[in-house]
């Protein structure tokens, strides 16, 4: 578990690095947050989508392994988490792994793939 953690760590900051972006929002903000109605953790395909508020596909059940993304949520460019107290893990083709946690929201950096698995944790840290 701790060289999970440290894997994610420094998957985190490289992503930080590379531009991803991560926003934070408070509990009661992420009910309805960008279209994304509680509690799911929603996917939007394109810059547009995003801007719309109009996402591609939705998650909401807590699992005890990564599920496989849909043709809506393969490649999404944004991702946002509007859960209260549970944590996304986002998968991506490289093996590299990052947490969204509960009300925050994530854009692909330029260039980048987009996640192609998610893991509901039942904890805001994953």
């Amino acid at each position: 578990m701790r060289l999970q953690r440290t894997i994610a760590g420094a998957l985190v900051t490289a992503g930080l690095a590379l531009g991803i972006a991560a926003t934070g929002a408070t509990p009661a903000a992420a009910d309805t947050a960008f279209g994304c109605g509680y509690p799911q953790v929603c996917f939007y395909k394109t810059q547009a989508d995003w801007d719309a508020r109009r996402w591609t596909a939705a998650y909401k059940d807590v699992t005890s392994y990564f599920q496989n993304l849909s043709s809506g949520a393969v490649g999404a460019k944004w991702v946002h988490n509007s859960r209260n107290d549970d944590g996304a893990l986002l998968r991506f083709s490289s093996g590299g792994t990052y947490c969204l946690q509960p009300g925050w929201s994530w854009q692909t950096a330029p260039g980048a793939a987009g996640p192609t698995g998610i893991r509901i944790m039942d904890s805001p840290t994953c």
